[in-house]
């Protein structure tokens, strides 16, 4: 039973309004599907309108912030449960712990370096929660062609490939969670 998602987003609202619009509806989204909120307690770009939005429906919202980025006053001061860590490694591993599946919304590196430490860790067989690409206006295409080129290149196997499920509408994605099981390819087997 899924009960919180894990959304990675940026601390910048983007270039295009349907940014800020996708961290909206996945903010009901998931208020109507009855799934709380991890994410890295921050009120700025589409992090904020993220946890802003599901405040305003009622939902529940867990922010997640290591010491360094409090002391930059970047902080959602309205969060019920705002938790403070001591380090972006214990940040990962809680937020980890406390959701049931993950989406990286567009963002930049630390977006990008949290999805993939997940899907890492996936991977290796650590946990067996969805993770997915909200892949808004098409931002994360070139990631896309290059993950599919690493499986070309036999560095990343189609198995682990299909593990990041790709939507671009939020509603599908949290549906798609819900059917979501994992492959139970070995990274390090033979099979390709």
């Amino acid at each position: 039973m899924m009960k919180r998602i894990c959304v990675f987003c940026g601390s910048s609202p983007g270039r295009q309004p349907e940014y800020t619009n996708a961290a909206e509806e996945t903010a009901r989204m998931l208020v109507q599907y009855n799934l709380g909120l991890v994410y890295g307690g921050a009120r700025v770009g589409t992090m904020g309108t993220l946890a802003d939005t599901i405040l305003a429906e009622g939902g529940d919202v867990i922010g997640v912030m290591p010491r360094l980025l409090v002391d930059k006053e970047v902080t959602h001061e309205e969060l019920d449960d705002l938790r403070i860590v001591g380090s972006m490694h214990e940040r990962k591993q809680l937020m980890a712990d406390l959701a049931d599946g993950f989406i990286a919304m567009p963002g930049g590196m630390g977006t990008f370096e949290e999805f993939f430490e997940i899907l890492t860790w996936a991977q290796l067989g650590m946990h067996n929660k969805p993770c997915g690409l909200l892949n808004t206006c098409g931002y994360y295409d070139a990631l896309i062609g290059f993950l599919d080129h690493a499986v070309a290149e036999q560095f990343i196997k189609p198995a682990h490939r299909s593990m990041i499920l790709i939507q671009d509408n939020p509603e599908t994605l949290i549906r798609t969670f819900k059917s979501h099981s994992s492959p139970t390819v070995s990274k390090w087997g033979n099979e390709r």
